[in-house]
């Protein structure tokens, strides 16, 4: 236990740049304190102690504003910045070196028993306000980005961003270094990706239609030109004048 705290306190300093002292991490950090009370209240739920697990959380979550159910399963170095807001959800796992920012929901689509809540593999970020909902793995490294809705399951090394979740990067053995919120200034959504790729299509295809009107107009009163020159002529006119 205490092993497990010295290595949630060296893990603050190693992704939050403000960190200044381990006693300012001890004393004015809600994502530590929020984390060491489900380790305690993890515990006594393991025990068969569960009203007494349960009110342990209710406590960190009163001083916190962060909710931990006492059944979910957290790794060592798992990091809660800023934390207000974060809900994570009784069959949630979360592996090893993970991060969560503020806003964070880990919760379920069902109201059935057993598994319902996401297990999130080693080393994943997610971004402020991001939402994974469901009974499905994030796989390790994978980043999820501010105010996602995540349904379904990541890829290991992914990143996903939007409503519901895509996925805009993947990131390579060489890239899996930490990103702050999950994504880049860099990183461009999905969907603007595919309207560039159809506007530069389109300039190739006119810039086509141009040649091929220019060669039929040079054509026109020579004797090989024919009716159905013509024809093509004004179809291609035609099309250049479309919207």
């Amino acid at each position: 236990m205490f092993r497990k705290i010295r290595e949630d306190i060296r893990c603050v300093f190693d992704r939050d740049p403000a960190a200044r002292t381990v006693w300012e991490v001890i004393t004015c950090y809600p994502g530590f304190h929020a984390v060491t009370f489900h380790r305690f209240a993890h515990a006594l739920w393991g025990m068969g102690l569960k009203w007494l697990g349960r009110l342990v959380s209710h406590v960190a979550r009163f001083l916190t504003g962060i909710e931990i159910h006492p059944g979910a399963t957290l790794g060592r170095r798992v990091f809660i910045d800023h934390g207000m807001g974060v809900v994570i959800g009784e069959t949630a796992e979360i592996g090893d070196d993970c991060t969560l920012y503020h806003g964070v929901t880990l919760g379920g689509v069902s109201w059935n028993k057993g598994k319902r809540h996401p297990t999130l593999g080693k080393g994943v970020v997610v971004g402020a306000g991001a939402k994974i909902l469901g009974p499905f793995d994030v796989g390790d490294g994978a980043r999820i980005g501010s105010n996602s809705v995540v349904v379904k399951a990541v890829p290991p090394g992914a990143t996903v961003v939007g409503i519901p979740a895509r996925i805009v990067e993947d990131h390579t053995a060489a890239r899996m270094a930490f990103d702050a919120y999950a994504v880049s200034g860099s990183l461009d959504d999905p969907l603007n990706q595919v309207l560039l790729t159809i506007g530069s299509k389109t300039e190739d295809l006119d810039g086509k239609l141009s040649e091929l009107l220019r060669r039929l107009e040079a054509l026109e009163g020579k004797d090989e030109y024919k009716q159905g020159d013509s024809e093509l002529l004004r179809s291609v006119s035609a099309t250049r004048e479309l919207p």
